[in-house]
């Protein structure tokens, strides 16, 4: 069963943007892209209150994903890319984006916080940011 409703285009927006903002980092990667635009999706907290679905999540404006506004976000999903949406969408999670609502990729070392969240781990060139369970509890 999916945790967060959504339509067939709505897996094709979550496969770009995996693929938009992780595709150099693996599939692997991309799936931890996919979890915390998830859990941005299934949760009523901090920057997130007002976001009820997928697109929702994908085009939010201010605070959203930076591929959104690049070209290679545009290009159609890839049949390998919805598998890897679908996967996030029923529910897999992966370290250390399980519980995360931002990533970003900085040009050294992961500071301690980000948006006031502290960093929970890095894959590759991302790293990630949870809330703690008191600021956002649906997120674990």
């Amino acid at each position: 069963m999916a945790v967060v409703a959504h339509t067939d285009k709505e897996i094709e927006l979550l496969a770009r943007l995996m693929r938009a903002e992780a595709e150099g980092e693996g599939q692997l990667g991309m799936l931890m892209v996919g979890n915390v635009g998830v859990n941005r999706a299934r949760v009523k907290c901090l920057d997130f209150t007002n976001i009820v679905s997928i697109q929702d999540m994908v085009f939010q404006r201010p605070g959203g994903f930076e591929a959104t506004v690049k070209g290679y976000f545009y290009q159609r999903a890839r049949e390998q890319d919805k598998r890897l949406a679908r996967r996030v969408l029923q529910g897999e999670r992966f370290h250390p984006a399980t519980n995360t609502l931002w990533f970003f990729r900085p040009d050294g070392d992961c500071p301690a916080q980000f948006f006031g969240q502290w960093n929970v781990g890095r894959y590759k060139s991302h790293c990630f940011y949870a809330p703690t369970q008191g600021e956002c509890p649906e997120v674990y």
